[in-house]
């Protein structure tokens, strides 16, 4: 028996649908699916080669008849027919042979999705070996983010929660399972990636590829600064003036640099909530802080940049890659008390 068909038994599925990673909780087994949201394709072929951690070492590295790609963008689905390819090999993984008719899906998505952007991920639900399921409902990411980091989302009292993903950043203010303010800007992890690679290529004429700009970010960035600042790091890549490979010298203090625009419209996202946020509620948040989550929530120093422009105290979930996907688990597991959370499908 594989590691997951253990978890076959199971039909109920919490789904956080995410840019960067795709993770899948089953009430009682805890999470038993987190791969990057990565499919290589076999494009003559029309087979998927590879999924998950599998495809994503193959970046960059696959000859012209295989295609690796990120189906998602900005938090939301760009090709359908790929998603669905990627989501029936990573459903097949959780469910093994079981069927999921009349199970209940719960699918986090970015509460600035549109109506389109929302038909796009049932489409691919339905398409993806998941046939006959009855109940796909969504949540809106904030709110299970908040619900996965423990905040008192059904009480009538304040919460803020800043859910800084790979494609967005979903900035919300929550009370009685509600969303009383929010804003969503398709500023977050990917864009802080693509200001690494930008400064390489503007300052050193040095070409780098995805995964080199990812763990640039994880060695060397930081949002507020700090004694890591003079840390130096050795990046190769191409050097576009030979065409050669080539290696530079790096440090923490000139990345934070690079990356100050779009971490600059993170926090003004968040001053703006708060600007709109009712007095009594602002109250409460003053008193109980602000909560990061999503996997740029890790970025260093992001706390204390934000507590620094708002004055207010910022905390960081204590699992803030998996605050989503341990938030729908929640409302599936305790559905009476906070189905109020989720939408059915349209």
């Amino acid at each position: 028996m594989g590691f997951f068909d253990r978890f076959s038994e199971s039909q109920d599925m919490g789904i956080d649908l995410g840019t960067a990673n795709t993770l899948i909780y089953v009430p009682g087994k805890d999470i038993v699916l987190n791969e990057p949201s990565v499919i290589a394709v076999d494009i003559e072929k029309q087979l998927t080669v590879a999924v998950g951690e599998d495809a994503r070492n193959m970046l960059g590295r696959t000859p012209a008849s295989i295609k690796t790609i990120r189906p998602l963008k900005d938090g939301v689905i760009t090709d359908v027919k790929v998603t669905e390819m990627m989501l029936r090999e990573f459903i097949r993984k959780v469910k093994g042979n079981n069927s999921l008719t009349r199970s209940r899906i719960i699918i986090g998505v970015p509460s600035g999705i549109t109506s389109v952007e929302r038909k796009a991920v049932e489409e691919a639900m339905e398409s993806s070996g998941s046939g006959g399921i009855e109940n796909i409902e969504f949540i809106d990411e904030p709110v299970a983010a908040a619900i996965g980091a423990g905040l008192p989302v059904e009480e009538a009292v304040g919460s803020m929660i800043v859910d800084i993903g790979g494609g967005t950043t979903e900035v919300a203010v929550l009370s009685y399972q509600g969303i009383v303010y929010s804003d969503s800007v398709r500023v977050a992890g990917d864009e802080i990636s693509d200001s690494i690679t930008r400064h390489l290529k503007k300052v050193y004429n040095l070409i780098i590829g995805e995964r080199t700009a990812e763990q640039i970010k994880i060695e060397l960035g930081s949002a507020y600064p700090g004694d890591h600042d003079q840390k130096e790091m050795e990046i190769r890549g191409l050097y576009m003036v030979s065409g050669l490979p080539k290696t530079v010298t790096i440090n923490a203090e000139e990345i934070r640099d690079c990356i100050s625009e779009p971490v600059g419209v993170i926090v003004e996202a968040i001053k703006k909530t708060l600007e709109r946020t009712p007095p009594e509620l602002a109250g409460d948040i003053i008193d109980r802080g602000i909560m990061l989550a999503g996997g740029g929530a890790l970025l260093r120093g992001i706390d204390s940049l934000i507590t620094n422009e708002t004055g207010i105290v910022t905390h960081v979930a204590p699992n803030p890659l998996q605050c989503v996907v341990y938030g729908t688990g929640k409302v599936l597991e305790d559905y009476e008390r906070l189905a109020r959370t989720s939408k059915k499908k349209s």
